[in-house]
């Protein structure tokens, strides 16, 4: 493959896995237009690869090209499909530091992230190694005489999967393994900043021997992702798609499943609250609080984007926050001293920008950060922490996806779940309390799909991932549930002549 060359060298130690092609049927490609989309470093707005610009019209040939490969892996033995996984897994692993660069220079996110990102990613190819063997059918005592009832599982088909930038290798690599250990074949668009990553493991899935067609990435700009995406979820043989993201767009996609009634997981906004109470150890929630929100510059669904602090001990807490808070390092993630990268796309720094003026004008006060950094012409900003926040706020609606943390003080459990709750979104919670009793009654009172109690961590490959109301539906990780999504299930009836 001709070397790419750029203003930044990536320096990786096996070149090999640098891939700037999409990848369908087992063949690296060019889009049919010809056309080619610049990739861009956050860290100092410089180009350094680029990818075809898939569109719409591409979209058919991968598809086709899934579905022919899924007559013959549909077949496969679940110990065949589990091997697979397991060398896919293994080259994962054993290219983590050629993988990490490239995160970070997609991303912007710290190296030490970029390793981080690798090993939870790596933890789906290795749990669904194991479900592989571990889909099973039933039987059903019957209630008239002579009758036996089972089911078996079996493979949907083509999958599609739909990915954004802020976690692209886990977002990949969750319903890849998934589909691939259930024995579907996929189709994935992953998101115009971060096509390297994906189509980097589309080269190992190649290596580690998976057939032709089996595993298909298609990049694509901004500007041709919304047909490219309709294109796919119209497809008559696309079976599922899986999509990360926005609730806007997620809504979009729905529809577009809708006339085929295709099978649909969902994961998308968060606008997660996190509640501390008087009893509470300080230090225990900052230490959960400061990677929840400032991993990746804030840019996760899962992260804290409200924070109700009990009025007993808010101005502690605060305190003790913003002196944490500030030992954050901010610089270019390759750099090993950088705890904190920047955002992923320049819209991102005018959003936190826009939040923290907004915050100021409605009585807001910046206790530390609050202002934009010129460093090397990359996207950065302060991580900032507001007190004083109030509803009337746009940080207390929106989204951030930034290094923007607002503290909101409450008084009664009551009106902490309530403030909690008034929102559209449900993906995760958490709250922070010695109070036993207490604990159980925010596990059953939280609108949210995932609730962290006394923990800002709420993710696993064993841990059921998914939110509830305009977060989205559906599964992805976990025993059982993930895999199930990407199976159907197939009741068998038999009556006997006899009895016995």
């Amino acid at each position: 493959m001709a070397e790419v060359k750029s203003a930044i060298d990536l320096n990786l130690k096996n070149p090999e896995l640098f891939r700037d092609k999409a990848y369908v049927n087992g063949q690296w490609i060019e889009a049919k237009s010809g056309k080619r989309f610049d990739i861009i470093d956050p860290g100092s707005d410089q180009k350094f690869a680029s990818c075809p610009d898939m569109a719409a019209e591409d979209v058919d040939d991968a598809v086709q090209a899934a579905q022919e490969a899924f007559q013959v892996y549909r077949k496969f033995t679940p110990r065949a499909r589990a091997d697979l996984l397991a060398k896919f897994d293994a080259l994962i692993r054993e290219h983590k530091d050629d993988l990490a660069t490239i995160l970070v220079y997609e991303t912007g996110k710290p190296l030490v992230e970029a390793y981080g990102e690798i090993e939870y990613a790596a933890s789906f190819t290795r749990w669904f190694t194991g479900e592989a063997e571990r889909v099973q059918g039933t039987t059903f005592p019957a209630a008239i005489p002579g009758r036996r009832i089972f089911t078996i599982k079996q493979p949907l088909g083509v999958t599609a999967a739909l990915v954004p930038w802020n976690f692209p290798i886990v977002m990949v690599l969750r319903k890849a393994s998934a589909a691939l250990a259930a024995g579907c074949t996929m189709v994935a668009k992953p998101s115009p900043e971060t096509p390297l990553s994906a189509l980097t493991l589309a080269y190992l899935a190649e290596k580690a021997g998976y057939p032709k067609g089996v595993f298909n990435v298609m990049p694509t700009t901004l500007a041709n992702t919304p047909a490219l995406s309709e294109a796919l979820c119209k497809h008559p043989l696309v079976k599922k798609v899986s999509f990360t993201g926005s609730t806007r767009v997620g809504k979009i996609l729905s529809a577009h499943c809708a006339d085929s009634l295709k099978k649909l997981t969902l994961e998308l906004g968060g606008n997660c609250p996190f509640l501390v109470f008087d009893d509470a150890n300080l230090e225990q929630a900052c230490d959960a609080l400061i990677p929840l929100k400032f991993r990746h510059a804030g840019q996760a669904c899962i992260t804290a984007n409200r924070v109700y602090v009990q009025k007993g001990i808010y101005d502690k807490f605060a305190n003790l926050l913003a002196e944490k808070t500030r030992q954050i390092r901010v610089g270019h993630g390759i750099d090993k001293t950088t705890t904190m990268g920047p955002l992923t796309v320049p819209a991102g720094v005018d959003k936190v920008a826009g939040q923290v003026e907004d915050a100021k004008k409605n009585g807001g006060i910046v206790l530390t950060g609050g202002n934009r950094i010129a460093s090397n012409n990359g996207y950065f900003f302060e991580p900032t922490i507001i007190t004083n926040a109030s509803q009337s706020m746009q940080v207390a609606s929106e989204e951030t996806f930034g290094p923007l943390l607002a503290l909101f003080p409450f008084d009664t459990e009551e009106e902490a779940v309530k403030a909690a709750n008034d929102t559209s979104m449900g993906l995760a919670s958490y709250c922070f309390t010695k109070n036993i009793d207490r604990i159980w009654r925010l596990f059953e009172n939280l609108e949210a799909g995932m609730i962290g109690l006394n923990s800002g961590n709420s993710s696993a490959a064993e841990s059921p991932f998914g939110g509830i109301k305009d977060s989205g539906f559906g599964k992805e990780s976990g025993k059982d549930v993930a895999i199930n999504e990407y199976l159907i299930t197939k009741t068998g009836t038999l009556t006997l002549e006899g009895q016995y």
